[in-house]
């Protein structure tokens, strides 16, 4: 284990426990979503759910990525994931990204997904707040990843007309905020 990372984070007045607590759940609400993502992917059909799916098929990979870059930089500040799948899933920061009453109703997929990125948002967006300028590692690992989410929302949030977001689908590249701390 990383013991001089934990010191050090400790040494810059976070609260450790907190942190931990804040990645861990996070954590869980990336994985959970990337589940939940791939019953609503498969789901999106017709006309106007192939329009949504190749995105959707991205958020859903990204997220899976955030959750695998989170994973060591919670184990390096001696965290570790519960035990317990069920206990994990229930620990999410978020609530389940679940597929709506009416399948074929896109608007109300689209609203589904679009909170579920919001809610990532607020998260990473209050890691940073608290990591900022005293535990680095932890704050370029949300930024990049809040970098990310911050994306996923624009392109959902497009979907339901709420205005451009100067945005646009990435091609070919996925997580390429995260992608450094995938390697």
């Amino acid at each position: 284990m990383a013991k001089v990372a934990r010191e050090m984070v400790e040494k810059s007045g976070i609260n450790i426990d907190q942190l931990l607590e804040l990645l861990i759940t996070n954590a869980a609400a990336e994985l959970i979503t990337y589940y939940y993502y791939t019953i609503l992917r498969c789901n999106l059909i017709g006309l106007e759910g192939e329009g949504v799916k190749e995105i959707a098929e991205v958020a859903r990979v990204e997220d899976r990525n955030h959750f695998e870059a989170l994973v060591p930089r919670i184990y390096e500040l001696e965290g570790k994931l519960p035990d317990d799948m069920k206990a994990f899933h229930d620990k999410s920061a978020c609530p389940p990204a679940s597929l709506p009453k009416d399948p074929t109703d896109i608007k109300a997929m689209l609203k589904v997904l679009v909170e579920a990125e919001r809610c990532a948002v607020r998260g990473y967006t209050n890691i940073c707040n608290l990591t900022a300028g005293k535990d680095h590692r932890t704050y370029d690992l949300a930024q990049a990843i809040l970098n990310e989410e911050v994306e996923h929302e624009s392109w959902f949030s497009e979907f339901l007309g709420e205005g451009p977001s100067g945005h646009f689908m990435r091609r070919g590249e996925t997580s390429p905020f995260v992608s450094k701390f995938l390697k």
